[in-house]
């Protein structure tokens, strides 16, 4: 393994009966807050009432950009950046999940930027060297953005989605309660789930590097956490336990402790990022659908030894089979688990998705270079084939 040097700003308050720092934390950053949230259900289960009572106790000045969408756009992130330079914003405050995170992220670095498209950042046609604080209010585990410096914005004029990394833009403090996620649908449950464990697998746990046994085993943990809880939470949304070892799971899947000095293509969410991008599907959904045909599509003697062992010490795989069967029998388990215990559809078409941009979207998935590098190397024609596998 490398060196490397960790390093996460983020400030967690993790629990029931935090809340009532967040005007302090506001206030350290200024006055002037934007508020940025999605469709409207933080006002149905009170948050976005518990929260306007803890800014005004701070003398908060707040402006408010609503609707951020599943798949936040970048003319969403453009409207953001405009309030930001006209209203004199301070401080970003998101609240939601994943996609409402990013947006903010995105804002962050746009409102520091002299143009006046976010999209110019996200594609390298410009750079900025300071971005806006963040603070967030967490609704759904899923994407780890409370804990992370990335961010994934989409331009549906031209059916591209990308991940963009904006110079210290990890939130600088996140709130997680676990009761803020107690109405949280069993789908998004189910999907955000499905998000967590293919973190772990795209940037750590499946790799061509050689990784620290200490962090493997503890990629290991947070697979089982999930393995073990997501089930729960599906079936009663209010399990705090479940709720909370979900939440925790999601921002230590993706904070870059797992890392230990790699860093190496993310191949799913490459692959699915062009799913979402054309058809603006779930994205923890279309990674559940992805994972296992991956995983089968590159089994072979040198990717077994892993698979083999995510089988074994995530998903209880026979001891007694040998190292092929014990590979396939996991990829099994783990369709088992989306499909059938957490009851996701398993095929593109139960979305809606033929075939037609498959070549399209398979060249994109792979980049200017026309290789997807991972723990297999793929090709546009691989890409495509597993695509096809989905069907």
């Amino acid at each position: 393994m490398r060196d490397f040097v960790f390093e996460n700003k983020t400030k967690i308050y993790f629990g029931k009966d935090q809340m009532c720092h967040l005007h302090e934390e506001v206030a350290r950053f200024g006055k002037r807050v934007l508020m940025v949230y999605g469709g409207g259900s933080i006002k149905k289960i009170g948050l976005y009432d518990k929260i306007m009572t803890e800014l005004q106790k701070g003398g908060a000045t707040v402006f408010e950009l609503p609707g951020v969408e599943p798949n936040p756009r970048h003319t969403t992130v453009n409207k953001g950046a405009a309030i930001c330079k006209l209203e004199g914003i301070d401080v970003l405050l998101a609240v939601g999940g994943g996609s409402t995170i990013d947006a903010t992220k995105g804002i962050a670095a746009a409102a520091k930027y002299e143009g006046d498209d976010v999209w110019d950042l996200v594609t390298h046609k410009a750079t900025v060297t300071e971005t806006l604080p963040i603070i967030t209010v967490l609704t759904l585990a899923a994407t780890g953005s409370e804990m992370d410096g990335g961010c994934v914005i989409s331009n549906v004029d031209t059916n591209e989605k990308y991940g963009y990394f904006a110079p210290d833009n990890n939130p600088d403090v996140s709130f997680l309660d676990p009761t803020n996620t107690f109405t949280v649908s069993p789908y998004q449950t189910a999907s955000g789930s499905a998000d967590i464990m293919s973190h772990i697998f795209d940037v750590a746990y499946f790799s061509k590097n050689q990784s620290m046994d200490m962090l493997l085993r503890i990629q290991e943990e947070v697979l089982r956490t999930v393995v073990k809880y997501a089930p729960v939470a599906v079936e009663k949304g209010d399990d705090y336990e479940a709720r909370a070892n979900l939440m925790w799971a999601s921002s230590w899947a993706l904070n870059s402790f797992l890392y230990d000095g790699y860093f190496q293509a993310t191949v799913c969410h490459s692959m699915e990022h062009e799913l979402s991008a054309f058809y603006d599907i779930t994205h923890g959904h279309g990674l559940a659908i992805l994972t296992p045909r991956w995983l089968r599509y590159i089994l072979n003697e040198e990717t077994a030894p892993a698979i083999h062992r995510f089988g074994i010490n995530v998903m209880g795989v026979d001891l007694g089979l040998t190292m092929m069967e014990g590979a396939n029998a996991a990829i099994d388990a783990l369709e088992t688990f989306f499909f059938e215990t957490l009851g996701l559809k398993s095929r593109l078409s139960d979305l809606g998705i033929d075939d037609k941009n498959f070549a399209l979207m398979a060249k994109k998935a792979c980049g200017p270079e026309g290789v997807l590098h991972g723990f297999t190397d793929l090709t546009p024609a691989d890409v495509e084939k597993i695509y096809r596998m989905c069907l």
